[in-house]
């Protein structure tokens, strides 16, 4: 996984970087129409807008980081849910699904306290981190150390024999 994930992120790295240039040289020359077309309306859209573009590269990216862990949260929330949840967004070394909530489970928190403490901290260190490694790099490196810190809890589980489900990276 670490490894397809990392190659992933050098294909995207690349890619990014090559639209950067089109795009570039695309508004160099379509500058002038800019000029000529008339404002979009909306204030409520001009300040999320003015928002986002305020925000750093590395809290642009843990934004959808976040998004991914309060959707989930909610989904826990949600009895009709409960099933798929337990099946897919938990590990355990002795349920039938043991690949895909290697990966989901990161993504996975029971409680309020527990998500908001972690998704601050990852705030508050995105700015440095992506700005070494960047966006492609630093996502390779949070779904890198997701699945093999599982893999660890799934070794400990079956070194100490029990096997209970648990939630998080």
């Amino acid at each position: 996984f670490t490894g397809s994930a990392f190659g992933s992120a050098a294909i995207w790295q690349y890619e990014s970087l090559k639209s950067r240039v089109q795009t570039y040289f695309e508004e160099a020359r379509a500058d002038w129409m800019d000029k000529m077309r008339p404002q979009k309306r909306g204030d409520f859209r001009r300040q999320v807008n003015s928002w986002w573009n305020n925000l750093t590269e590395g809290q642009r990216t843990v934004t959808g980081i976040i998004a991914a862990n309060v959707f989930v949260f909610c989904l826990w929330r949600l009895p009709g849910m409960r099933r798929i949840m337990f099946t897919y967004f938990t590990s355990n070394p002795s349920s039938r699904a043991l690949c895909s909530p290697m990966l989901l489970s990161t993504f996975s928190h029971f409680s309020l306290f527990h998500m908001a403490a972690n998704m601050y901290v990852l705030w508050s260190f995105s700015s440095s981190i992506v700005s070494l490694l960047g966006c492609e790099q630093f996502i390779a490196v949070y779904l890198s150390a997701g699945v093999i810190s599982t893999f660890v809890s799934y070794v400990a589980k079956m070194a100490t024999g029990r096997f209970e489900p648990s939630l998080g990276a």
